[in-house]
């Protein structure tokens, strides 16, 4: 099912809710805030935050293009080879949780603990992917939101949970963004694919399903937030708050300005380290930051624990066939400022959390 701004089921909807990926829902585990900045001269901007409980482990990736690559759900998973470059970032090493391609397409993968997946029929004829491997899938295949979207809607694949290494079952959406402004959000709802098409969906958290969080936030749209603006960590405030602001900050030209308005949206809709609250799956602790500048294909990474942001210039580097994949390491605590992209050293690709993967016993 597709959803844009001149749909009726989405217009009555309206009137009346790792990244990676993985959470459970007996407990407070992940939560994510992600936003688009639509400027004046074709700037486009996409914030987002990654909220876990605990350390995940992020570090960022180099991948070439004409990369072999797989659904990690056996041998009947889909199969592909990638088309594009990107640099990503990943929870665990295990799963591409955020990033951004050489066309500037940006990819963030959130909680929603709503989430249904389809099941397989006897007859299936789709191919499985794990929710691992989703963003990256929609990285390496399409260079806009409008390509994506036609394909994916066709629904050439059903995607597969699976367990973190930490033990959490996984239920996330995913949101993209392109250098037009463009944004989609996919989710599976009831066990069925639910797109919202439009450059008007610049916003996503976590729970509700989306609809149902467009249909809150009106209320507050309606109040006004030179008024009042809820002020708590969870998903709907938080959406609210970066609503408002990624549309009340200066709409301007000047790259320098405009990241910078748009580091401070995304540290609003934060949470500070150490928060998390039990039996509340959608509020956890900030671990990291990213500012996505599709304009000039610059993506910045702001940890929490270190005391400088630095970006990579995605346009400058070469996504030949004949690249190496390479990785840049923050988990252990590293920290590096400015243009980082000659600090990724060559490593061996991870391999994608698997649809058979189990988490620890209690």
């Amino acid at each position: 099912m597709e959803m844009n701004s001149t749909s009726p089921f989405h217009l009555s909807t309206v009137c009346c809710g790792l990244v990676f990926v993985l959470a459970v829902l007996s407990q407070s585990v992940m939560a994510c805030t992600r936003a688009v900045y639509l400027g004046p001269e074709q700037t486009v901007i996409t914030v987002r935050s990654m909220d876990w409980a605990s350390d995940i482990g992020s570090n960022l990736w180099f991948f070439p293009r004409d990369m072999q690559r797989d659904g990690a759900c056996g041998p009947d998973s889909i199969k592909w080879t990638s088309k594009y470059g990107s640099v990503v970032s990943t929870a665990f090493d295990a799963a591409t949780a955020d990033g951004m391609n050489e066309k500037g397409l940006v990819t963030s993968l959130l909680y929603l603990a709503e989430s249904q997946y389809p099941q397989p029929s006897e007859n299936e004829t789709r191919k499985p992917i794990c929710i691992s491997v989703w963003a990256q899938y929609v990285l390496d295949q399409y260079a806009t939101v409008a390509e994506a979207v036609e394909a994916i809607r066709k629904e050439p694949f059903y995607v597969v949970p699976v367990m973190s290494p930490d033990g959490h079952a996984g239920t996330v959406h995913l949101a993209i963004s392109d250098p037009t402004g463009d944004s989609a959000i996919f989710e599976y709802v009831d066990g069925k694919l639910v797109i919202h098409h439009g450059r008007e969906f610049q916003v996503m958290t976590n729970s509700p399903v989306y609809d149902q969080q467009l249909a809150l936030n009106a209320y507050w749209e309606q109040i006004g937030g030179t008024v009042m603006l809820p002020g708590t960590n969870r998903a709907a405030d938080r959406f609210a708050r970066a609503s408002f602001y990624i549309k009340a900050i200066p709409q301007t030209a000047n790259m320098e300005k405009a990241i910078a308005s748009c580091f401070g949206v995304i540290r609003n809709a934060s949470v500070p380290l150490g928060i998390t609250t039990p039996g509340q799956p959608n509020i956890s602790s900030t671990r990291w930051r990213t500012v996505s500048d599709h304009k000039n294909l610059r993506y910045f990474f702001e940890s929490t624990l270190s005391p400088s942001v630095f970006w990579i210039n995605v346009g400058e580097l070469d996504f030949d066939s004949e690249a190496t994949v390479k990785k840049l390491t923050v988990s252990d605590g590293t920290i590096y400022s400015g243009n980082a992209a000659k600090n990724f050293v060559a490593t061996p690709a991870f391999e994608f959390l698997p649809a058979e993967a189990t988490g620890p016993t209690d």
